[in-house]
Formats: structure tokens, sequence, C-alpha cells
């Protein structure tokens, strides 16, 4: 599996000769990380940036003075960040039932210390490859909608009952318009939507819910 471009992963624990040994781990594998001594350094730093942009990772410790490994993961679930930012926790053995639970909740995995270097950079490149997945798919999404504002409050209501499955003499009939304009409105909406379809449009306007 080959690295992303400007992947980021973020190491999140209190002990820096771990973080720096990641660090290299990661670099041995030509993968960017940047390194945090606290949860409350990682949190600041992602308030402080721009929306991500960019495929990323957390290597995150459970137990840490301050908050916890386990309060930053509740606060990332609250924000909806962890599936463009998935969150492998680092765990020792007592904490494993702890770290199998957040995967329930969302965690993307854990690896009990002490784990196997090439074990954890796999699963590293694997939370980075799914980042990546959902940013294109938001990236996606937001097309969709533009090409939706861009639709008329005509054409945006001859959309939504072609959707719904009408034909073109109901459409007409619903809207008070002759079935000519239908047709005329129905192959801009499938223009500028990019589809050749009502099931392609439908299953497009779909994946906004």
């Amino acid at each position: 599996m080959q690295p992303l471009v400007n992947a980021t992963v973020y190491i999140v624990d209190d002990d820096a000769e771990v973080r720096e040994a990641l660090a290299w781990l990661l670099r041995s594998r030509r993968l960017l990380s940047e390194g945090f001594a606290s949860a409350e350094a990682f949190e600041a730093m992602l308030q402080a940036r721009p929306v991500q942009k960019d495929p990323a990772c957390v290597l995150l410790d459970v137990r840490m003075p301050g908050m916890s490994g386990l309060a930053l993961f509740d606060r990332l679930v609250e924000q909806g960040a962890v599936a463009a930012m998935p969150v492998i926790f680092l765990t020792g053995h007592a904490d494993v039932p702890t770290a199998v639970a957040t995967v329930k909740r969302g965690a993307f995995d854990f690896c009990e210390k002490p784990f196997s270097d090439n074990a954890l950079v796999d699963r590293v490149e694997h939370a980075l490859h799914a980042s990546a997945a959902h940013l294109e798919a938001l990236r996606g999404q937001q097309q969709v909608r533009e090409r939706v504002a861009d639709l008329t409050d005509r054409e945006q209501a001859v959309m939504r009952l072609v959707i719904d499955g009408l034909p073109n003499k109901l459409i007409a009939d619903e809207l008070a318009i002759s079935v000519r304009t239908v047709e005329v409105h129905r192959a801009r909406v499938f223009d500028k939507m990019m589809v050749k379809s009502a099931v392609e449009l439908a299953n497009l306007l779909r994946e906004l819910t």
C-alpha cells in the first residue's frame, strides 16, 4: 500500500521517547507525523487549524495526565471527526477491554503495547486510506450540492417530481406547465446534475442524506 500525498499521522502521547520512536518508525515508511505531548495540545491544534483537507489519522495513548485519550476520543466522536481522522489507540494490557469498547464506538483500531512495528504501520496506512476515501466522498457530496444550487427553482421542482417517479405528463399537470416544458427542464436537470437517467439522479441525491 503506497503512502498518500500530504497525509499526516498525529501522535498524541505524553511520553517523549514514545513519540520520537513512533515518528522514526513512520519516517521509515515515508509517512509524515506530528507529535503532541497532551490531549489538550492536540485539541488546541485542531481548533486553530482550517477545515481538514488532507488524509490524517491519530495514534492516541489511552492514559495521559490531564485529559485522557478516552476523553479526547469522546470529543472527536461528538464533533463527527473520527471518519475523516481515524483513531488508533495505543494501549497497555489492562486497557484492552476499554479499547475494544471504543472500537465499537468508532475507533479505527487499537494496538497493545508492546506492539509489532510492521503491524502498527500497516494499520496506520489503512487508516489513512480510509480517511482519504471519506474526504473524497465529502468532496463529491459538496459538488452535488453545488450542482443542485445551480438549478433554477423550476428545475428543482421538476427534479423532485422526477425522482418521485412521476412521468412527464403528471409532472406537467402538477406544475401546470406543458409536457414540452417539462421535457426541456428535465433535460437541463440531467445536464446540470451530470446524470443520464432518473435512477442515476435519485442515487446521486440519496448520497446527500
